[in-house]
């Protein structure tokens, strides 16, 4: 990534519609609803968004989720992100989603990825892949994300994806709840984790377990910067300047409407750079 040129990476990008493959119908009820939360439209493909992030000069981290075992929805490749990824890597890094459902076969998987150097990092939803992070079932995944060294988000907190569901889609929050992860940041030190999202309504624990763990990283995607809860500003602003991330959750928010918003938010002048970009650079093991 050509960090020089970027004014911001964004840590928290969404690959939702395939150039490779038809849209699911299985994914059809959820992908209405979230559309319904968050108040979009169309989704663009992976083609179509790098355009964007070429014009704004912004970097991105772009992931698919999979929910395979879960919902039984067919994923989008990590081959085609990674794909996208070598062909503009110049502002694109891809990170792998594989269910932890998966096994030896998910770790086999991920080793390939990770070896071939198609992917720098790995997406894990608790919510949609219906586990807990601190089950040993994903332990495996883990054991080579923490050998390679490499940055893993989680989604935490609160999922626009079931909300209005009957039963939420069947989806459980339970499984986003941040202090499960604290287990994993124990376990895992050299695994660079950045917890998605301000986590509400466990947005405490979330700051806690960044303040705590120095491989713990917030990203603050999915939410629009004026409903930030207080002390997410607050701790942004002071102890944790250097432990938040941007992050839009493309294409849901777009980014330029989420930075213009978060110059007004309450951020410090002095701690804009290093949420926008320098903190990142770090997280992301780009400067070296």
């Amino acid at each position: 990534m050509n960090i020089h040129d970027l004014v911001a990476i964004d840590v928290h990008t969404h690959a939702e519609v395939s150039c490779r493959q038809e849209p699911d119908v299985y994914w059809a009820p959820y992908d209405e609803a979230a559309s319904k939360y968050f108040k979009v439209g169309k989704r663009p493909t992976i083609a179509e968004t790098l355009p964007l992030y070429r014009a704004l000069k912004i970097g991105l981290v772009m992931f698919t989720v999979d929910t395979e075992a879960e919902i039984g929805n067919r994923r989008i490749p990590n081959e085609e992100i990674a794909d996208a990824a070598r062909e503009n890597s110049d502002i694109m890094m891809a990170f792998a989603s594989i269910d932890p459902h998966k096994g030896k076969m998910g770790v086999r998987e991920a080793r390939d990825l990770v070896e071939s150097g198609a992917v720098k990092g790995f997406k894990f939803h608790p919510t949609c892949q219906g586990f807990f992070p601190n089950d040993k079932l994903a332990y495996g995944l883990y054991e080579l994300i923490n050998h390679y060294k490499l940055p893993a988000i989680f989604h935490t907190g609160h999922s626009g994806i079931g909300t209005g569901m009957r039963g939420g889609g069947g989806m459980r929050l339970k499984y986003s709840q941040p202090i499960h992860i604290d287990d994993v940041a124990v376990d895992f030190p050299d695994m660079t984790i950045i917890l998605a999202h301000p986590s509400w309504p466990w947005t405490d624990e979330a700051l806690s377990m960044a303040l705590h763990k120095p491989n713990i990283y917030i990203d603050l995607s999915g939410w629009m910067p004026k409903y930030f809860p207080p002390q997410i500003v607050q701790y942004a602003n002071g102890q944790l300047k250097h432990k938040m991330l941007f992050g839009s959750d493309f294409p849901l928010i777009q980014p330029d409407r989420w930075i213009a918003q978060f110059k007004d938010a309450g951020f410090k002048p002095e701690v804009h750079d290093l949420i926008l970009k320098q903190n990142a650079i770090r997280a992301l093991r780009l400067d070296q």
